[in-house]
């Protein structure tokens, strides 16, 4: 089937499963372009013409059904001998997987499937359809938690003629009612028990009635009480057994009347646990009574009395016919005069019931107690939707009609629920997700900002203001320290200035002067500075300590009266040094090599200032700095240098990386 297209619209992607009667497929819808699942039915079933009618009224019957706890079903169609339906592709996997992967449910998760099973059953039985196969396979749990009831009309197509056909099929009793199981008479009170059976696997992990074989199973299904699900899970609730067991009654006549009043014993099961509200039908034919026991004596008076009554009988029963007959026509004219004075009592009014959702409380109860019905708020929760004081729900859909005095339950918003801020000021910025999930809120716009006050990572401010009350899930805004900023400062030279003036140029570009030597230099009269510990146009950073070499004059050896020549010569090679290493230095600048640097541009903004620093040794210098669109997505930089240099790359102020480059 892959690869095949039905209708001219369906191509068939892959199969994801199969049951008694079909194989279910995915596959793409090419007019919408979306995902849709496609049931086929299987060969066995397409030359019973008996089944293909009733499946395709059943089809087109469950095609009307539109509800979000229903598998949604978009088309019907017949391809040669393939007959198929088209339905909603729900991402996600059966109840009976999420069964088997937990082992059993929870009590609430129970209810809460439970809850949204009996709404689309209700939903569906409104609609005169009958599922007639609820089971946790034809339960699916989408990826957001939704259920939907898939296979709605298709268990009513089989007939009798099938039930043995396949074993997937026969698979199915163990969600069975009685009737059923015996073949007989079905309705909406069969899918309440399967739904029933289906809670009792949610909340205990199996089934009630397990068996040899599919018949074995049936038969207790018909004979067998069911063990009660307390009994394998102590936990659980007293109102949800007792829903269950209501569900499960052998006796039509003693389950839910329908599947909405099932859903409103479990909307109260959310609610209370003792189950008092569950009501119990429990009917005796007779009562058992104790008679004496009947001796000879007793049957010979009986005989002798029976006698002499038969001849006074004879003459009385004419009196009696007669005073009967006037007896019925009093009563009659009485009976008739009466209804006409109580028929008001007797046959109460129907009224309609008005959507009130979106409505302030009063207006509310105003519109609906003006109609002869009660009002009851069934309960008051918070809600970022509604106002407080305004209708969120209300227990019977618009439109529908109920007898005059009939209760409304609705439920009513408090508003959105207030939080208080938590105070993280001075507090680290590691704190801030562990505080905020606390109280429900979520974390907002970070930003962070240099300070000379707060170390780096500390909240600086936070907008809203802590301690103040805000709606559950606000975003919190923080500004948070990146600790003092960083500035660089050109290095002055300081070499030939006196010993004052250097410590004036290097406090008024904040530096701070470290250690000061002095050493004797012949070429340098005393107190001028001959070496700084870093050199003139270096870029350094600010508050960096600058130590400096001082001259303390000539030599003590010239004072102590070396002779001039030798002075001199000393002198002449001296120069000669200085002049054979500036040589060197100058023949090593023209060996530096030239490399393109290629650096990529971030794709997150439209424009990006490129800094680019170069550091070699104590020398820190910027050698490139421009602003450039990402759209040119890299750029290539020119760079110089000889050994090892380290090249720092900064975008809009950050640091990005850095490169280390051996020339």
């Amino acid at each position: 089937m892959k690869g095949r297209l039905l209708g001219d619209r369906y191509e068939i992607v892959e199969k994801i499963g199969g049951g008694g009667m079909a194989l279910v497929y995915k596959a793409k819808c090419k007019l919408l372009n979306r995902y849709v699942a496609i049931k086929v039915l299987r060969t066995e079933f397409i030359n019973n013409e008996e089944f293909i009618n009733k499946f395709r009224r059943e089809s087109q019957a469950a095609a009307s059904l539109s509800h979000p706890n229903i598998v949604n079903i978009y088309d019907v169609g017949v391809e040669g001998d393939i007959y198929y339906i088209v339905m909603e592709y729900v991402k996600g996997k059966t109840l009976k997987e999420l069964i088997r992967e937990k082992g059993r449910l929870s009590y609430e998760e129970t209810i809460d499937i439970a809850i949204q099973i009996a709404r689309a059953l209700s939903h569906a039985h409104k609609n005169h359809i009958v599922h007639r196969d609820i089971k946790p396979h034809n339960i699916l749990v989408s990826d957001d938690g939704r259920i939907k009831v898939t296979d709605f009309g298709i268990a009513k197509a089989a007939t009798t003629s099938t039930v043995t056909n396949t074993s997937n099929v026969i698979g199915s009793v163990h969600y069975f009612s009685p009737e059923q199981a015996r073949g007989g008479y079905t309705n909406e009170k069969s899918d309440i028990y399967s739904l029933g059976i289906v809670m009792y696997e949610m909340v205990t992990g199996r089934v009630p009635f397990e068996g040899d074989s599919p018949i074995s199973v049936a038969i207790k299904h018909i004979q067998e009480d069911i063990v009660t699900p307390r009994q394998f899970v102590k936990t659980i609730p007293e109102s949800l057994e007792k829903i269950i067991l209501k569900c499960v009654e052998k006796d039509q006549s003693l389950r839910y009347d329908s599947a909405e009043e099932l859903l409103k014993d479990l909307e109260k099961a959310k609610e209370l646990k003792d189950g008092s509200y569950v009501e119990i039908n429990n009917y005796d034919d007779s009562p058992t009574r104790v008679i004496p026991a009947i001796k000879d004596d007793m049957l010979m008076n009986k005989k002798s009395n029976n006698k002499n009554k038969k001849d006074k009988k004879n003459k009385s029963n004419k009196v009696i016919t007669i005073s009967a007959i006037l007896l019925a026509l009093v009563l009659t004219s009485a009976l008739a005069v009466g209804f006409l004075y109580i028929k008001d009592y007797l046959f109460v009014k129907e009224v309609e019931v008005p959507l009130i959702v979106g409505l302030h409380e009063d207006v509310a109860k105003q519109k609906i107690e003006s109609l002869g019905l009660r009002f009851v708020v069934k309960k008051r929760v918070y809600s970022k939707d509604y106002k407080e004081g305004y209708i969120i729900s209300q227990d019977i859909d618009p439109e529908d009609k109920v007898k005059v005095g009939y209760p409304i339950e609705v439920v009513v918003s408090k508003g959105e629920k207030l939080v208080k801020v938590p105070d993280l000021l001075n507090k680290y910025s590691s704190d801030i997700e562990v505080a905020l999930s606390r109280v429900g809120l979520e974390q907002g716009k970070i930003v962070h900002q240099f300070s000379d006050i707060y170390p780096e990572g500390i909240i600086i401010s936070q907008e809203p203001e802590p301690l103040s009350m805000v709606p559950e899930g606000t975003k919190v805004n923080f500004v948070i320290s990146q600790g003092p900023k960083i500035n660089y400062v050109i290095m002055p030279n300081l070499i030939g200035l006196n010993l004052e003036n250097a410590k004036k140029e290097i406090i008024s570009n904040g530096f701070v002067l470290g250690e000061v030597k002095y050493e004797p230099n012949n070429d340098v009269p005393k107190n001028l500075v001959t070496w700084q510990s870093y050199p003139a146009g270096a870029e350094v950073e600010e508050n960096t300590t600058i130590d400096l070499i001082v001259s303390s004059g000539p030599s003590t050896e010239n004072a102590d009266g070396q002779n001039d020549s030798n002075l001199t010569e000393n002198n002449n090679n001296k120069k000669k040094e200085e002049q054979a290493a500036q040589s060197e230095q100058d023949s090593v600048q023209e060996q530096e090599k030239v490399l393109q640097l290629i650096i990529p541009l971030p794709q997150d903004r439209e424009k990006v200032e490129v800094k680019i620093y170069k550091i070699q040794g104590q020398s820190k210098e910027i050698i490139y700095n421009k602003v450039h669109e990402t759209k040119e997505e890299r750029i290539s930089v020119t760079i110089s240098g000889k050994g090892e240099v380290k090249y720092e790359i900064y975008y809009d102020g950050e640091f990005y990386e850095q490169k280390d480059i051996n020339f």
